[in-house]
């Protein structure tokens, strides 16, 4: 498959840097030299300097001959005519990242397909869509579900007192009688461990399992975590992102938002009927506790400030707020959150990049999912007729040491497996995979 990547930026690389893996061919243009250089010597990429809506440059680049363009340049303009340029060149798709949210709620009123858009992605949007999840349970620092929760996945943080601090997976085994969940990856440190019998729990990991339904409670209690609901919460910032996440989240949960800006606070109060706004700087610890900040369950920093959303979420946190949430815009700092205090932190352009990803995959892969400051993806095949899984029990297939096979959903219900599962034409197979092995585990699904 040609692709061609318009914008070098943390978008742009982190997407290259998922198909290089896959062995596409990968065209990155941009105008900026030090980012094409640095993307080079990373990755197994071509590299043009220019801009992406220029004739020559798309041309240099074989945009006839490209079976994708993505253009996900900081501009959005630059985008759009980078799409409908590209797509009347002869590229076979295009997508589009763009900011203003009226693209998305409008796709009746304007048809992007007619001018040459295929898809468009909001990283706004998604990012709100992504803390709206991470919400659905206030002990989980992660989850996600397959087949409408047949399989889940969760993150949790291993408490010191419980069960499964310092004991190996061979160790804790008795704990887990009837296979209601799998361990997949243990975060330590900055460092992704794919786990096996002789790997140890420590307090403080960022651990991830995928369960069964009734595996999930298991988990929590293992891990020494109450269940809490979440009622309310605080965002502070009136960004992009705070007005797509109070605009989700406000029929469901009490929403207040702080934001600094006096005139910014009329504006979203007309856009925000169902959200309270307060008009403050949210770094004033006096201010958050007059609001009530020891009464909510969650507490979402959303400002264009990483260092302001981690601070402040540390305040929440350590005035008794369950969930903590960060908006950060360095993708190095997500490795820190487990350290540091913080629940989770998301990075927007990251989550852009793994929509992207999932969109080209679509058809091969059921569902992909990434993990926050794990170097690894959740993979959902189908198993085919012809599919080489289907060749003898799992322990005896030569399965890549850095991936593993979190469950399987057969028939309408979710199983963890061992290594004397067998495989059937039609199962659905969850597969947590580091980047390199990639392709070998997809072999055996084709």
């Amino acid at each position: 498959m040609r692709i061609i990547i318009a914008g070098a930026g943390d978008v742009g690389f982190h997407l290259a840097k998922l198909l290089a893996y896959e062995e596409q061919d990968i065209i990155l243009i941009d105008l900026d030299q030090e980012k094409l250089k640095y993307a080079a010597n990373h990755l197994d990429v071509a590299t043009i300097r220019g801009s992406s809506t220029s004739y020559s440059v798309l041309l240099d680049a074989n945009i006839s001959k490209a079976d994708l363009l993505i253009s996900v340049t900081s501009n959005e303009e630059t985008n759009i005519a980078t799409c409908i340029i590209g797509k009347n060149l002869g590229a076979k798709r295009t997508v589009a990242r763009i900011s203003n949210i009226e693209f998305l709620l409008g796709k009746d009123i304007l048809d992007l397909k007619t001018i040459g858009i295929d898809e468009i992605i909001s990283p706004e949007s998604l990012a709100a869509k992504e803390i709206k999840r991470l919400l659905r349970e206030s002990a989980l620092t992660d989850t996600f579900d397959f087949d409408n929760g047949l399989l889940s996945l969760v993150g949790i943080t291993i408490d010191d007192n419980g069960e499964l601090a310092e004991k190996t997976l061979s160790e804790t085994a008795y704990l887990n009688p009837d296979n209601s969940f799998t361990t997949v990856a243990i975060l330590r440190n900055n460092e992704t461990i794919i786990p096996h019998g002789e790997n140890a729990f420590k307090a403080n990991d960022h651990a991830y399992f995928i369960a069964q339904p009734d595996g999930v409670d298991r988990v929590m209690d293992l891990s020494g975590k109450k269940r809490t609901d979440i009622k309310n919460i605080m965002i502070l910032g009136g960004s992009k992102v705070g007005i797509n996440t109070a605009r989700r989240l406000s029929k469901k949960y009490n929403i207040k938002l702080i934001e600094q800006d006096k005139e910014k606070c009329f504006e979203l109060a007309d856009m925000l009927p169902d959200t309270l706004i307060i008009n403050g700087d949210g770094r004033d610890i006096d201010l958050l506790m007059e609001e009530g900040i020891t009464d909510m369950d969650a507490f979402i920093a959303v400002t264009g400030n990483s260092e302001t959303n981690i601070i402040s979420c540390l305040v929440a946190k350590n005035h008794g707020v369950t969930k903590t949430i960060a908006l950060v815009e360095n993708i190095d700092y997500i490795h820190l959150s487990q350290n540091i205090g913080v629940d989770t932190m998301i990075n927007k352009k990251l989550i852009a990049a793994n929509f992207i990803f999932r969109y080209i995959r679509k058809g091969e892969v059921l569902n992909l999912t990434s993990i926050h400051g794990v170097d690894a993806e959740i993979l959902e095949f189908e198993v085919k007729p012809e599919s080489k899984i289907l060749a003898d029990e799992l322990r005896n297939l030569d399965f890549p040491k850095s991936a593993v096979v979190g469950g399987v959903i057969r028939r309408g219900r979710g199983h963890t497996v061992r290594g004397s599962f067998r495989f059937e034409p039609k199962d659905r197979v969850v597969v947590l995979i580091r980047p390199e092995c990639l392709h070998k585990v997809e072999s055996f699904f084709k």
